[in-house]
């Protein structure tokens, strides 16, 4: 063998030797890769469509409404409350709104406000992420 490609082979097979132990280094403490979590879904966010309740039948309402706003006691036979009571907070804050928007009701309100009023008279609660935008 001449001895410029013995140099050559030495060289090669030094540097094999030298990749092979750098790539077993820490063989016995080698950190195992720990999976990075996949990321949490989006939430989801129920869209409420339309009213379970007829929204005609929520003109009554707005007796409860107007007996609330002038600070007076409201009767044990108001019919809005039973209405609203057969439905999740959700379809009743649906069904206010929509009662609301279409002006059922047949009086001025001040919507945030009246709205949570009538809510909390009827012990429902309207949830965070539901807005009645009129």
């Amino acid at each position: 063998m001449a001895p410029s490609k013995l140099v050559l082979f030495l060289f090669l097979a030094l540097n094999l030797a030298l990749l092979a132990a750098a790539a077993h280094a820490c063989a016995p403490y080698c950190p195992t890769p720990t999976p990075t979590p996949p990321p949490p879904p989006p939430p989801v966010v129920p869209t409420p469509s339309t009213c379970s309740i007829d929204t005609l039948k929520l003109k009554v309402c707005a007796n409860v409404l107007n007996l609330l706003k002038l600070n007076l006691p409201v009767p044990e036979n108001e019919e809005c409350c039973p209405l609203l009571s057969r439905v999740a907070n959700l379809d009743a804050s649906v069904c206010l709104c929509t009662a609301i928007k279409a002006e059922i009701l047949g009086i001025k309100l001040n919507v945030p406000v009246d709205f949570t009023l009538l809510l909390n008279q009827c012990r429902k609660t309207c949830p965070d992420n539901f807005t009645c935008s009129v």
